[in-house]
Protein backbone atom coordinates (compact mmCIF):
# COMPACT_ATOMS: atom_id res chain seq x y z
CA UNK A 1 0.00 0.00 0.00
CA UNK A 2 1.47 3.34 -1.04
CA UNK A 3 1.60 6.16 1.50
CA UNK A 4 1.54 9.79 0.46
CA UNK A 5 4.92 11.33 1.38
CA UNK A 6 4.72 13.71 4.30
CA UNK A 7 6.04 16.67 2.31
CA UNK A 8 3.23 16.33 -0.23
CA UNK A 9 0.19 16.52 2.04
CA UNK A 10 -2.45 19.21 2.26
CA UNK A 11 -3.43 21.70 4.91
CA UNK A 12 -1.33 23.72 7.33
CA UNK A 13 1.57 23.34 9.75
CA UNK A 14 2.19 25.63 12.73
CA UNK A 15 5.66 27.00 12.03
CA UNK A 16 7.42 29.54 14.24
CA UNK A 17 4.26 31.10 15.58
CA UNK A 18 1.80 30.95 12.69
CA UNK A 19 -0.07 28.55 10.44
CA UNK A 20 1.60 28.20 7.05
CA UNK A 21 0.56 26.10 4.04
CA UNK A 22 1.86 22.54 4.43
CA UNK A 23 4.10 22.79 1.34
CA UNK A 24 5.71 26.00 2.62
CA UNK A 25 6.98 24.57 5.93
CA UNK A 26 10.56 24.24 4.70
CA UNK A 27 14.11 24.38 6.12
CA UNK A 28 17.49 25.05 4.58
CA UNK A 29 19.73 22.00 4.23
CA UNK A 30 22.39 23.76 6.36
CA UNK A 31 20.46 23.46 9.57
CA UNK A 32 22.00 22.53 12.91
CA UNK A 33 19.13 20.27 13.87
CA UNK A 34 19.70 18.18 10.75
CA UNK A 35 23.50 18.01 10.95
CA UNK A 36 23.98 17.63 14.70
CA UNK A 37 20.65 16.18 15.92
CA UNK A 38 19.97 19.19 18.17
CA UNK A 39 16.25 18.54 17.96
CA UNK A 40 13.57 17.43 20.42
CA UNK A 41 10.04 16.32 19.68
CA UNK A 42 6.83 14.85 21.05
CA UNK A 43 4.27 12.36 19.79
CA UNK A 44 0.72 13.07 20.95
CA UNK A 45 -2.59 11.35 20.17
CA UNK A 46 -5.94 12.94 19.40
CA UNK A 47 -9.06 10.94 20.22
CA UNK A 48 -12.51 12.20 19.34
CA UNK A 49 -11.11 15.66 18.65
CA UNK A 50 -9.45 15.92 22.09
CA UNK A 51 -5.71 15.82 22.77
CA UNK A 52 -4.86 13.11 25.31
CA UNK A 53 -2.48 14.19 28.11
CA UNK A 54 -1.62 17.32 26.15
CA UNK A 55 -0.03 19.27 28.99
CA UNK A 56 2.14 16.30 30.00
CA UNK A 57 3.55 16.07 26.49
CA UNK A 58 4.11 19.81 26.14
CA UNK A 59 5.91 20.05 29.47
CA UNK A 60 8.10 17.10 28.50
CA UNK A 61 8.96 18.86 25.22
CA UNK A 62 10.19 21.89 27.16
CA UNK A 63 12.16 19.70 29.56
CA UNK A 64 13.77 17.84 26.66
CA UNK A 65 14.86 21.17 25.16
CA UNK A 66 16.45 22.23 28.46
CA UNK A 67 18.32 18.93 28.61
CA UNK A 68 19.71 19.75 25.15
CA UNK A 69 20.75 23.18 26.46
CA UNK A 70 18.24 25.38 24.70
CA UNK A 71 15.03 27.21 25.55
CA UNK A 72 11.89 27.07 23.43
CA UNK A 73 10.91 30.68 22.56
CA UNK A 74 7.24 30.18 23.46
CA UNK A 75 5.39 29.39 26.65
CA UNK A 76 3.82 26.05 27.45
CA UNK A 77 0.42 27.75 27.16
CA UNK A 78 1.26 29.08 23.68
CA UNK A 79 2.25 25.63 22.43
CA UNK A 80 -0.87 24.13 23.99
CA UNK A 81 -3.02 26.71 22.21
CA UNK A 82 -1.18 26.13 18.93
CA UNK A 83 -1.87 22.39 19.10
CA UNK A 84 -5.58 22.99 19.66
CA UNK A 85 -5.68 25.59 16.89
CA UNK A 86 -3.96 23.21 14.50
CA UNK A 87 -6.17 20.15 15.02
CA UNK A 88 -9.20 22.38 14.49
CA UNK A 89 -7.75 23.79 11.27
CA UNK A 90 -6.82 20.31 10.04
CA UNK A 91 -10.16 18.81 11.14
CA UNK A 92 -8.43 16.03 13.07
CA UNK A 93 -10.77 13.72 14.96
CA UNK A 94 -8.53 10.70 15.59
CA UNK A 95 -4.93 11.43 14.79
CA UNK A 96 -1.42 12.30 15.82
CA UNK A 97 0.39 15.55 16.66
CA UNK A 98 4.14 16.05 16.25
CA UNK A 99 5.54 19.18 17.99
CA UNK A 100 9.29 19.69 17.61
CA UNK A 101 11.96 22.26 18.33
CA UNK A 102 15.49 22.52 16.95
CA UNK A 103 18.53 24.74 16.48
CA UNK A 104 18.41 26.63 13.21
CA UNK A 105 20.95 27.54 10.49
CA UNK A 106 22.75 30.50 12.09
CA UNK A 107 25.79 28.42 13.11
CA UNK A 108 27.19 25.31 11.44
CA UNK A 109 29.49 23.52 13.84
CA UNK A 110 29.36 21.54 17.04
CA UNK A 111 29.07 24.76 19.04
CA UNK A 112 25.85 26.59 18.23
CA UNK A 113 24.92 28.87 21.14
CA UNK A 114 23.80 31.66 18.79
CA UNK A 115 21.50 29.53 16.68
CA UNK A 116 17.87 30.57 16.87
CA UNK A 117 15.43 27.96 18.10
CA UNK A 118 12.75 27.04 15.61
CA UNK A 119 9.48 25.33 16.50
CA UNK A 120 6.91 23.52 14.40
CA UNK A 121 3.79 21.44 15.00
CA UNK A 122 2.22 19.10 12.46
CA UNK A 123 -0.82 16.86 12.75
CA UNK A 124 -2.34 14.11 10.63
CA UNK A 125 -4.88 11.34 10.75
CA UNK A 126 -3.26 8.16 12.08
CA UNK A 127 -4.83 4.77 12.80
CA UNK A 128 -3.28 1.89 14.76
CA UNK A 129 0.53 1.82 14.67
CA UNK A 130 0.53 -1.95 14.14
CA UNK A 131 -1.62 -4.05 11.82
CA UNK A 132 -4.94 -4.48 13.71
CA UNK A 133 -5.23 -8.24 13.08
CA UNK A 134 -1.62 -8.84 14.12
CA UNK A 135 -2.04 -6.61 17.16
CA UNK A 136 -4.98 -8.61 18.56
CA UNK A 137 -3.07 -11.88 18.41
CA UNK A 138 0.11 -10.30 19.79
CA UNK A 139 2.98 -8.82 17.82
CA UNK A 140 6.37 -10.50 17.50
CA UNK A 141 9.54 -8.75 18.68
CA UNK A 142 13.13 -9.49 17.82
CA UNK A 143 15.90 -8.77 20.35
CA UNK A 144 17.93 -5.83 19.04
CA UNK A 145 21.70 -5.84 18.64
CA UNK A 146 21.84 -2.16 19.61
CA UNK A 147 21.56 -1.29 23.31
CA UNK A 148 20.17 1.76 25.10
CA UNK A 149 23.17 3.88 26.17
CA UNK A 150 24.59 4.60 29.59
CA UNK A 151 23.03 7.87 30.92
CA UNK A 152 26.58 9.23 31.21
CA UNK A 153 26.87 9.11 27.40
CA UNK A 154 23.54 10.61 26.27
CA UNK A 155 20.69 12.78 27.61
CA UNK A 156 18.44 9.73 27.94
CA UNK A 157 15.65 11.58 29.78
CA UNK A 158 15.05 13.81 26.76
CA UNK A 159 12.93 12.86 23.78
CA UNK A 160 15.74 13.85 21.47
CA UNK A 161 15.81 13.01 17.78
CA UNK A 162 19.37 11.67 17.87
CA UNK A 163 18.51 9.01 20.44
CA UNK A 164 16.19 7.35 17.91
CA UNK A 165 18.91 6.49 15.38
CA UNK A 166 19.55 3.11 17.00
CA UNK A 167 15.79 2.57 17.28
CA UNK A 168 15.43 2.97 13.51
CA UNK A 169 18.33 0.58 12.91
CA UNK A 170 16.85 -1.96 15.33
CA UNK A 171 13.34 -1.78 13.87
CA UNK A 172 14.63 -2.09 10.33
CA UNK A 173 16.66 -5.17 11.26
CA UNK A 174 13.64 -6.73 13.01
CA UNK A 175 11.30 -6.07 10.09
CA UNK A 176 13.76 -7.69 7.67
CA UNK A 177 13.41 -10.86 9.75
CA UNK A 178 9.62 -10.70 9.74
CA UNK A 179 9.14 -9.21 13.21
CA UNK A 180 6.97 -6.17 13.97
CA UNK A 181 9.51 -4.47 16.23
CA UNK A 182 12.48 -5.12 18.49
CA UNK A 183 13.09 -5.24 22.22
CA UNK A 184 16.19 -3.33 23.27
CA UNK A 185 18.45 -4.14 26.18
CA UNK A 186 20.47 -1.46 27.95
CA UNK A 187 24.24 -1.09 28.14
CA UNK A 188 24.27 -3.48 31.14
CA UNK A 189 22.39 -6.19 29.25
CA UNK A 190 19.14 -5.59 31.13
CA UNK A 191 15.71 -5.43 29.47
CA UNK A 192 14.96 -1.78 28.59
CA UNK A 193 12.18 -1.03 26.08
CA UNK A 194 10.98 -1.53 22.52
CA UNK A 195 12.16 0.90 19.85
CA UNK A 196 9.38 3.38 20.62
CA UNK A 197 7.46 1.92 23.55
CA UNK A 198 7.86 0.72 27.13
CA UNK A 199 7.43 -2.94 28.02
CA UNK A 200 5.48 -4.82 30.71
CA UNK A 201 5.35 -8.48 31.70
CA UNK A 202 2.79 -10.44 33.70
CA UNK A 203 3.62 -13.22 36.16
CA UNK A 204 1.26 -14.73 38.72
CA UNK A 205 -1.12 -11.78 38.36
CA UNK A 206 1.52 -9.09 38.96
CA UNK A 207 2.96 -6.58 36.48
CA UNK A 208 6.73 -6.40 36.11
CA UNK A 209 8.36 -3.54 34.21
CA UNK A 210 11.96 -2.32 33.89
CA UNK A 211 13.03 0.66 35.99
CA UNK A 212 13.28 3.60 33.55
CA UNK A 213 16.75 4.78 34.51
CA UNK A 214 18.21 5.02 30.99
CA UNK A 215 15.10 5.48 28.85
CA UNK A 216 11.90 7.52 28.95
CA UNK A 217 9.34 6.89 31.67
CA UNK A 218 6.60 7.15 29.07
CA UNK A 219 3.38 9.10 29.57
CA UNK A 220 1.42 6.08 28.36
CA UNK A 221 3.50 3.88 30.68
CA UNK A 222 2.49 5.96 33.68
CA UNK A 223 -1.14 6.00 32.54
CA UNK A 224 -1.21 2.21 32.29
CA UNK A 225 0.42 1.86 35.72
CA UNK A 226 -2.39 3.97 37.18
CA UNK A 227 -5.00 1.89 35.36
CA UNK A 228 -3.43 -1.29 36.69
CA UNK A 229 -3.40 0.07 40.22
CA UNK A 230 -7.08 0.95 39.87
CA UNK A 231 -7.68 -2.72 39.13
CA UNK A 232 -5.77 -3.69 42.26
CA UNK A 233 -2.82 -5.11 40.34
CA UNK A 234 0.63 -5.07 41.89
CA UNK A 235 3.26 -3.15 39.91
CA UNK A 236 6.89 -4.20 40.32
CA UNK A 237 9.49 -1.86 38.79
CA UNK A 238 12.84 -3.59 38.84
CA UNK A 239 15.86 -4.86 36.95
CA UNK A 240 14.75 -7.54 34.49
CA UNK A 241 17.32 -9.77 32.81
CA UNK A 242 16.56 -11.25 29.36
CA UNK A 243 16.52 -14.85 30.57
CA UNK A 244 13.71 -14.00 32.99
CA UNK A 245 11.35 -13.64 30.05
CA UNK A 246 11.08 -17.43 29.97
CA UNK A 247 9.10 -17.30 33.22
CA UNK A 248 6.66 -14.53 32.27
CA UNK A 249 3.16 -15.42 31.06
CA UNK A 250 2.08 -12.25 29.26
CA UNK A 251 3.84 -9.29 27.68
CA UNK A 252 2.67 -5.99 26.23
CA UNK A 253 4.15 -2.68 25.16
CA UNK A 254 2.84 0.83 25.80
CA UNK A 255 3.34 4.13 24.01
CA UNK A 256 1.51 7.02 22.42
CA UNK A 257 1.76 5.35 19.01
CA UNK A 258 1.56 1.73 20.20
CA UNK A 259 -1.14 2.45 22.82
CA UNK A 260 -1.39 -0.92 24.66
CA UNK A 261 -0.26 -3.67 22.31
CA UNK A 262 0.03 -7.37 23.28
CA UNK A 263 3.24 -9.23 22.48
CA UNK A 264 3.23 -12.94 21.62
CA UNK A 265 6.98 -13.42 21.14
CA UNK A 266 10.26 -11.78 22.09
CA UNK A 267 13.03 -13.64 20.33
CA UNK A 268 12.80 -17.24 21.61
CA UNK A 269 10.34 -16.38 24.39
CA UNK A 270 6.58 -16.97 23.97
CA UNK A 271 3.62 -15.27 25.68
CA UNK A 272 -0.16 -15.56 25.69
CA UNK A 273 -2.52 -12.62 25.19
CA UNK A 274 -4.15 -13.05 28.58
CA UNK A 275 -6.97 -11.43 30.52
CA UNK A 276 -4.77 -8.83 32.26
CA UNK A 277 -3.39 -7.59 28.95
CA UNK A 278 -6.85 -7.53 27.36
CA UNK A 279 -8.35 -5.68 30.35
CA UNK A 280 -5.65 -3.01 30.29
CA UNK A 281 -6.11 -2.59 26.54
CA UNK A 282 -9.81 -1.95 27.13
CA UNK A 283 -9.18 0.31 30.13
CA UNK A 284 -6.74 2.40 28.14
CA UNK A 285 -9.08 2.87 25.20
CA UNK A 286 -11.83 3.89 27.62
CA UNK A 287 -9.47 6.36 29.29
CA UNK A 288 -8.42 8.07 26.07
CA UNK A 289 -11.89 8.50 24.61
CA UNK A 290 -13.58 11.81 25.45
CA UNK A 291 -16.57 11.72 27.75
CA UNK A 292 -19.90 12.99 26.44
CA UNK A 293 -19.07 16.35 28.00
CA UNK A 294 -16.09 16.61 25.66
CA UNK A 295 -13.51 16.21 28.40
CA UNK A 296 -10.92 13.46 28.11
CA UNK A 297 -11.08 10.94 30.91
CA UNK A 298 -7.64 11.16 32.49
CA UNK A 299 -6.02 8.07 33.94
CA UNK A 300 -3.42 9.89 35.95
Amino acid sequence: MSVLPFDQRDGHIWFNGKLVPWADAKLHVLNHGLHYASCVFEGVRVYGGEIFKSIDHTERLFNSARLLDFEIPYTVAEIEDACRQLIKAQKIVDGYIRPLAWRGPEMMGVSAQSSKIQVAIATWQWPSYFDPAERLKGIRLDIADWHRPDPRTAPCKSKAAGLYMICTLSKHAAEKKGYADALMLDWRGQVAEATGANVFFVKDGDLHTPTPDCFLDGITRRTVIDLAKARGLKIIERVIMPEEMEGFEQCFITGTAAEVTPVSEVGPYKFVVGDITKSLMEDYMTAVRPKSSGQVQAAE
